[in-house]
């Protein structure tokens, strides 16, 4: 860990960068709304940088103490210095080098948690979608203009198997319940699962996942040992009637292989928020299939989300002022 120095330990000489990678992707109201709340925790002589282009993140960086980023930021470290503290506003961390910046000193605090409840509820659209054939409705009426009733089913009594009950599989689990259904999940840590989880199993437990779900949710981290967890003989193993969702990462399900699973309806259907390659190419069959559910990444979305990172920097902040960062919150590095 590095060690902070006189300056950095005084809080009023603390500076913390908002890297422009943040602007670029959430938009200046975002921006405002994160720098309005720092400014109630920092003390008020603190520095707070807000970048909105690459060339301001990078005339502040060599002196930022933390640094708020959406974007990996090694590359643009200067040598010899470092900041203490990175926070991202990912969930996901995978782009980062994090071994790199673990050697460096620098504690790296993610964003898991944030957006649990809007992807859960996602989620939950996702299976009423395919549970009341909702997509038939929409596309009678788009593409048809017709009237032609069509039967559905029930959410209740379904099993929903979740891969990876994190904050996001508990989330859902939690709303699944509401409807009644049994939830079933894998976890590194099975008896940590929470008791909304009916039954928890080790990532080995995923076969009796494939077997029992009518709906498979992957809500893990994109690691070595998950990347393409979910390929052909996986998608073989699912019920022929059950439904894939993917709010995890694209690189955990094997997408040509599941292009074709749907194609051949070895499976009833799939819902995807996160693809391999994004933007996903026009040339993808994806876009066509009538037993694909498509959203550009976006489940994680919420007019909530400033706020919510607001209060997870704070809580953070004040660890990292009273020098406990072995203590912060989403401490991955």
């Amino acid at each position: 860990m590095n060690e902070r120095t006189d300056a950095a330990t005084d809080t009023e000489a603390t500076t913390v960068l908002l890297h422009h990678s943040i602007s670029a992707v959430f938009g200046g109201d975002f921006v405002d709304g994160m720098r309005s709340q720092l400014d109630a925790v920092l003390p008020s002589t603190g520095r707070i940088e807000t970048a909105t282009t690459a060339e301001e993140s990078g005339t502040v960086i060599s002196d930022a103490d933390v640094i708020l980023t959406i974007r990996p930021v090694n590359d643009e470290l200067p040598t010899g210095t470092a900041p203490d503290w990175i926070q991202t506003l990912n969930s996901g961390v995978d782009s980062y080098d994090l071994e790199s910046l673990g050697e460096r000193g620098i504690a790296v605090t993610n964003a898991a948690g944030v957006a649990a409840n809007p992807i859960a509820e996602q989620v939950l659209g996702y299976l009423l979608v395919f549970e009341r054939r909702i997509h038939k409705g929409i596309r009678q009426q788009e593409r048809d203009g017709i009237w032609q009733r069509y039967s559905a089913g029930e959410l209740r009594g379904k099993t929903l198997g979740i891969v990876g009950v994190g904050a996001i599989g508990t989330r859902v689990a939690e709303l699944a319940s509401g409807f009644d259904m049994k939830v079933i999940g894998t976890k590194r840590t099975p008896e940590t699962a929470p008791d909304v989880v009916d039954e928890a199993y080790p990532p080995d437990g995923l076969p009796k996942l494939l077997a029992r779900s009518d709906y498979l949710v992957l809500a893990c981290p994109l690691v070595e040992s998950t990347r393409e967890l979910i390929g052909t003989d996986e998608l073989m193993s699912m019920r022929s009637d059950a439904v894939l969702v993917n709010i995890a990462r694209g690189e955990v399900v094997d997408q040509a292989a599941l292009a074709t699973a749907l194609q051949q309806n070895r499976i009833r259907g799939a819902a995807l928020d996160v693809f391999d390659e994004e933007p996903l190419p026009p040339a993808s069959p994806l876009w066509d299939l009538p037993n694909a559910v498509v959203t550009p990444h976006m489940a994680g979305s919420t007019p909530k989300y400033a706020d919510r990172i607001g209060t997870l920097f704070e809580e953070n902040y004040r660890r990292y002022d009273d020098d406990e960062l072995e203590e912060l919150r989403n401490r991955v590095v």
